[in-house]
Order: C-alpha cells, then structure tokens, then sequence
C-alpha cells in the first residue's frame, strides 16, 4: 500500500468524503482521528464518497494520543502552513504517513512541536490566501509521493 492518509480531528464531510475517494483512488489506507466535526452517517459524507465508502481501507481512532501510540515507530510527514520544508522535500516512501490537522487551525501546537523536523508546507504563491482546501492538499501531496515511488 502506498501511503496512510491521516486525517486528525476532520470538520468538514464533504472533504472527508473526497479524501475517501482520493485513498481508495491511490489504493492508501485512511486514518481518521476523532473527535469529529459530523457523523460518519453524515448524507454529505456519503455523497461526497459516492458508493466507494465499501470499498476504502479506513481505520478510526477515538483519539490523538490512540493513534500516535499505535503508530509511533512509523515513519511519518506532517502538513501544516506553520512549517518551512516545502512539501517537496518530504522523503516519501511506501507506507509513509501523511498527517493533515483539521480545516479550521491545521494541526495542534502540541503535534508541531513534537515533530518539529517532519513539519512540510504546501506553498501558496499569493497573499490573499491562507490556506488550501484540506481535499485539494492531501491531493497534492498523495499525487506527488506516487510520482516519487513510480
């Protein structure tokens, strides 16, 4: 399998939706780390997955701290706006895991400053605009490690 796509605390169904579709399209396993910000039965959720949901290699978490001691000796890449190493320079490798922080504040101040030299950034060529759609990022970034394992 390729990469783990991590979602911490998600907020919106209709990204979590597409992201679904993006792991199941990459053929990577989706992580989804509660609390949520919509039910998993969520109608926007559904839509926006289509009828994939069946078929995505998904795991939840009822926490931050269950996932990272489940995961802690795996190799990982954290995306936030607060980083400084372009998004290109991640070591991508099979099994690596790509965590993104929720729509609203990205990943936690406690996350950054427990991984401060895994920290990447998608950069943004504009002033007028703070961040991406957390579905548009995880695209990239997916997208870019496949190029790299290829």
């Amino acid at each position: 399998m390729p990469y783990n796509i991590v979602l911490i605390e998600p907020e919106i169904p209709n990204n979590t939706g597409n992201i679904g579709r993006i792991s199941l399209g990459t053929a990577s396993h989706l992580h989804l780390v509660k609390p949520f910000g919509f039910e998993l039965s969520d109608s926007r959720l559904k839509r926006a997955g289509l009828d994939y949901w069946k078929h995505i290699e998904c795991t939840i978490y009822e926490s931050v701290e269950d996932f990272f001691k489940q995961h802690s000796t795996k190799k990982m890449a954290f995306l936030s706006s607060n980083a400084t190493k372009n998004y290109l320079e991640i070591p991508f490798e099979d099994d690596l895991f790509l965590i993104f922080g929720k729509e609203s504040v990205g990943l936690s101040s406690e996350i950054l400053k427990n991984h401060p030299t895994q920290l990447y950034k998608i950069p943004l060529y504009s002033e007028h605009i703070r961040s991406l759609n957390l579905a548009n990022a995880v695209s990239i970034v997916v997208y870019e490690g496949l190029r790299n394992l290829k």
